[in-house]
């Protein structure tokens, strides 16, 4: 789909702001709300297409727009960067969002396993005291490095054994290497992911990647609508249980196996991330499970699905693809070992990743619930509202980007003659502030790594159709990821 602002309704900006109910928004009728506009056939808006449903609010609303698809539920879509910057400054101490419910339910539901509902559901005090200490040691540089070189040899096995065996779609193939990265974090641990004996659709790596595929699948599913499962074992709700039992099962293993060794092995070395938190005395084995499971959940589809996209654009501008490739023939050589200083040298290839996250953001924005009353676009939004911003939206509008549907990596380059200077809120492919993506260096930091590995290695070529995404809560590609590689030497 293509994004084009057309004819956008002006609202002004009062002293005295308006009334909330005064909002423009889709029509809600009485038990079912605006759902039966989600119908297939009668609604002119799509479940999966979150980007396409706010394009259209858009046009016919404006830049605000109210809408109770669960009747007595508002929620407020948020468009203007400035007002997307107002949401985060009316988060609170303890930002809040409603989502991954099914996931706190099941999680709450078994308290000799976990302590919460983990970071995705959590709010509140617990959220910040599980946030604080976990971030601590995440977010540390030091840390982060830690797994530079052993991702970067993952990385390359990845390429010289999956590459030659690729046939049709690669998304599969990234969902496995993602995996493998996340369980050196995580586990520290090489799991075997793309091993020939891990390919298999019923081996446990596999089964792993298909159960947390679809616990992110059930997100939206779950959050919305009349949520019978809080009071029956729908079929959803139980085969969402299935499927975090798969993964909570591998969590468990990995995290026991660790404890058990450092009871055998305590001693002076560099402890790895999980060995932090099993010391940490703020924490208990509960905590660290949650966690555990939190990043496999978090881990695999959205930094393969972000790659996914990576590839579509780069493999489509092949003068785009050429600079990057030069750029890195200058810093490394083939066979190069891909250390901190080269990684802070490649500016273009960060230009280039910038730009595909504003093309394709992990998802069509965040959402949060105010802490307090707060005026956007002229309106009053009071305390204790739901609000998602539309950044995906926004930033594919020529009203914030020139040649909003180009891919023009320069855009991001400072002195470059195509630099531009761009709000501040509009790309936040990570969220902001203090409940901003938790792993977000190491996402950064894989995905970075596996772009230059690829493009010094292989000239790509899009061989597919037209590339779009599904909304997941996490945005997956809607078609086959059809890339040619061509060895460069």
């Amino acid at each position: 789909m293509t994004f084009r602002c057309g004819k956008v309704r002006n609202f002004s900006t009062e002293l005295s702001p308006k009334p909330f109910n005064e909002i423009p928004g889709p029509k809600s009728l009485p038990i079912i709300g605006t759902l039966w506009q989600y119908l297939p056939l009668i609604g002119k808006y799509k479940f999966d297409r979150l980007h396409w449903n706010g394009l259209l609010k858009l046009k016919e609303f404006g830049p605000l727009v109210r809408e109770e698809m669960i009747p007595g539920l508002p929620v407020v879509w948020v468009f203007k960067p400035e007002d997307i910057e107002t949401v985060y400054r009316n988060e609170g101490r303890y930002p809040e969002r409603r989502s991954h419910l099914a996931l706190q339910k099941y999680r709450l539901d078994r308290p000799d396993v976990y302590n919460s509902g983990g970071l995705l559901p959590t709010n509140g005090p617990e959220w910040w005291r599980l946030r604080r200490i976990f971030q601590k040691d995440l977010n540390k540089i030091q840390n982060v490095r830690l797994y530079l070189s052993k991702s970067d040899e993952i990385i390359k096995n990845f390429l010289q054994r999956r590459i030659p065996k690729y046939e049709n779609d690669f998304a599969p193939e990234l969902s496995r290497l993602y995996l493998e990265l996340t369980g050196l974090v995580a586990f520290d641990e090489h799991l075997g992911s793309f091993s020939d004996t891990q390919m298999a659709p019923s081996s446990p790596m596999s089964r792993l990647i298909d159960s947390t595929a679809f616990i992110n699948s059930c997100v939206l599913r779950t959050d919305n609508g009349p949520q019978l499962w809080r009071k029956f074992n729908t079929p959803l709700y139980k085969k969402f249980c299935e499927a975090h039992l798969c993964l909570e099962t591998v969590a468990k293993h990995f995290v026991y196996k660790k404890m058990r060794k450092l009871t055998e092995e305590r001693g002076n070395h560099q402890y790895s991330l999980l060995e932090q938190y099993l010391l940490n005395k703020e924490l208990d084995t509960k905590d660290v499970i949650g966690m555990a499971a939190d990043m496999l959940l978090a881990g695999i589809d959205t930094t393969a699905y972000t790659s996914c996209f990576g590839l579509y654009h780069i493999s489509k501008n092949v003068d785009k693809q050429e600079k990057m490739f030069k750029e890195l023939e200058s810093l490394m050589n083939a066979e190069s070992t891909i250390t901190e200083e080269i990684l802070n040298q490649a500016v273009y290839t960060k230009a280039v990743m910038k730009e595909i996250f504003r093309m394709n953001p992990i998802s069509v924005g965040i959402g949060r619930i105010l802490a307090k009353d707060a005026v956007l676009s002229g309106y009053l939004v009071p305390a204790k509202t739901i609000v998602v911003t539309q950044n995906q939206v926004t930033c594919r509008l020529p009203e914030y980007f020139h040649k909003p549907n180009e891919f023009i990596p320069e855009r991001w380059i400072k002195d470059h003659a195509l630099y531009e200077n761009v709000h501040p809120y509009l790309v936040l492919p990570f969220g902001h502030g203090p409940r901003t993506c938790i792993a977000r260096r190491l996402a950064e930091q894989h995905f970075q790594l596996f772009l230059m590995n690829v493009i010094r290695r292989y000239r790509i070529t899009w061989k597919g159709d037209h590339l779009d995404c599904k909304s997941l809560q996490i945005n997956k590609p809607d078609k086959s990821v059809d890339i040619v590689f061509e060895k460069r030497y």
